[in-house]
């Protein structure tokens, strides 16, 4: 994938080893029902907010896909970012009108395990089916490390509980040996005891 420019993603903030794999705006064909409904409107004024609308919703929604999670962010006068890592996506999906097919753009839909709904969507972004299978990849990579990471817990703690339980075992066994021994020699005592006095 190539990595987009920064400075148009400089509301991002990454983690120390999160990487910029790709980032975007809606596609720009995608402005053409709002442009075609606008233009003809803005003969009476009323097209004009539409148009107008519609430029600066899409000049202000970026997706983003990283190394660790996906962003979505929105906003015109405000801004809000939403953030969805890898581990926690469940189900992928996009989805394309007929003109979005024609043109290459459509909707990818993110869902993710907390929610069992679509938490995200990519709406109107390029070659979406590439977009929907860079977020699988990560997704398997993540859970596979994550599931990895758990079953090496799982052994530690297993095998200290096998050590401890080894440990319980052998304690008994030598106090019990200890113990034995002062018997042994009160036996021995008691039998020299009984040949002298015979």
């Amino acid at each position: 994938m190539d990595t987009p420019p920064g400075k148009q993603f400089e509301w991002l903030t990454l983690d120390e080893d999160e990487e910029l794999l790709w980032g975007d705006t809606p596609h720009r064909l995608s402005l053409m029902l709002s442009v075609a409904v606008g233009i003809p409107l803005c003969l009476v004024l009323i097209g004009i907010p539409i148009v107008i609308s519609s430029y600066l919703h899409h000049t202000n929604t970026n997706y983003v896909i990283t190394t660790t999670a996906v962003y979505k962010k929105t906003g015109i006068f405000s801004r809000s970012v939403q953030r969805v890592e890898f581990d926690k996506v469940q189900n992928t999906s996009y989805q394309q009108s007929m003109i979005g097919s024609y043109f290459g753009y459509g909707t990818v839909e993110i869902a993710t395990a907390g929610t069992g709904g679509v938490e995200m969507r990519f709406r109107n972004v390029e070659a979406p089916r590439e977009r929907q299978t860079s977020i699988n990849e990560r997704s398997a990579e993540s859970q596979n490390g994550t599931n990895g990471e758990d079953a090496e817990a799982v052994l530690d703690e297993i095998l200290t509980e096998l050590r401890a339980i080894r440990q319980a075992i052998d304690e008994p066994t030598d106090s019990a040996s200890e113990s034995e021994q002062p018997d042994l020699s009160q036996a021995e005592t008691t039998a020299q005891g009984t040949e002298e006095s015979s």
